[in-house]
């Protein structure tokens, strides 16, 4: 058993090429993860997810910021099983509960850790038109990267910052609990 992984996605379309907002139709071009068992970064493109399948399947936990309304969707037209079904936290959610709106990955990177995105989705978008599969796996893994340090950071000191009119601002965020259970998990491989 993985005791987590951190999971982030990039796609291949923007929604402004799509007809509806519906993340499922961008098109996974790469997806990236930490695994706490190796402490070690992985990332799978399209023909390779069949190797990802396993590993989601076999964590205790899996941690995303939006996942639950951007990643999962976008995996969601690969995978065999129902995703929402896996154990998930949803950090972008707890933020949510926290403060009462949503605030961005980068800003809390930012006030929290003094770190930052390398660029947007949009770029990693680019990346992947112009074929340079290498700048999105970094792009993403980065990402991977942040919010795995955003999720350790959270869950030793329960808060988190952000940056409100370029004041750093503090808050309480609850990171432990986990909704999902794991016994009604549709297995895709039978594990």
């Amino acid at each position: 058993m993985i005791d987590y992984i951190v999971l982030d996605t990039e796609t291949k379309k923007l929604f402004s090429e799509l007809e509806k907002n519906d993340p499922r139709l961008l098109e996974l071009s790469y997806v990236g993860i930490y695994r706490s068992d190796t402490d070690t970064y992985q990332g799978f493109f399209e023909n390779e997810l069949k190797d990802l399948w396993p590993l989601l399947e076999s964590a205790n936990l899996i941690i995303g910021f939006n996942i639950i309304k951007f990643d999962y969707p976008v995996l969601s037209p690969y995978y065999p099983g129902d995703l929402q079904k896996l154990p998930t936290l949803d950090i972008l959610d707890r933020v949510k509960e926290s403060l009462g709106f949503r605030v961005g990955l980068d800003t809390i990177a930012r006030a929290t850790l003094g770190m930052s995105k390398t660029g947007t989705g949009f770029e990693a978008i680019e990346y992947f038109k112009n074929g340079q599969l290498k700048e999105l796996a970094e792009y993403c893994l980065h990402d991977v990267k942040i919010t795995k340090e955003i999720f350790e950071y959270a869950r030793e000191n329960k808060i988190l910052k952000y940056y409100d009119l370029n004041q750093i601002r503090e808050f309480s965020i609850n990171i432990e609990t986990v909704a999902e259970s794991t016994a009604d998990i549709q297995m895709s491989l039978g594990v």
